[in-house]
């Protein structure tokens, strides 16, 4: 369920993130392996206009953001997994992990994979606001600390700077 209280539903691109939190839960319990393919049916039959977050329709107004992010944790999935795996404590192995946390981590660290854009704390930002619309507890404490930790490794000199 989207949570109303970030107005999130004005925000595009935090939209477009959802959704593609969405869709790679749907390919983590499926069998479709093709990202293009997963991506033209999630846009097909998961999104609206005019939002239906009980019918499970979501409007994305970045399809590029949302398809881009889907694209690379299925490309990429053995080395995200790896950085996830690397910056979880040991009692939280990631198959531990709630499958919409998993997704949610996943569709971060795949954005931090880029190397400069967006910025490192727009990205943990804007997951920890994601976190915020499906999860009630200390989730959004750990997708802060996991995502760090995630992009101290993968963009060092940005982390540099800051």
């Amino acid at each position: 369920m989207i949570d109303t209280r970030k107005n999130i539903e004005t925000r595009p691109r935090t939209l477009s993130r959802i959704a593609a939190v969405q869709a790679i839960f749907q390919w983590e319990q499926g069998d479709e392996k093709s990202a293009s393919h997963l991506i033209e049916q999630f846009l097909l039959y998961r999104t609206n206009k005019k939002a239906d977050y009980n019918e499970g329709k979501i409007h994305i107004g970045n399809k590029t953001l949302f398809s881009e992010v889907v694209k690379k944790v299925i490309q990429n999935g053995t080395q995200i997994d790896q950085y996830l795996s690397e910056a979880l404590p040991d009692e939280w192995p990631l198959n531990r992990l709630d499958p919409v946390l998993r997704a949610l981590l996943r569709a971060g660290s795949a954005e931090l994979m880029n190397p400069k854009e967006p910025p490192t704390r727009v990205v943990i930002n804007e997951y920890i606001d994601v976190a915020h619309s499906f999860f009630d507890g200390d989730e959004s404490r750990m997708v802060n600390g996991v995502l760090d930790t995630v992009a101290r490794r993968l963009r060092s000199e940005e982390q540099a700077i800051v």
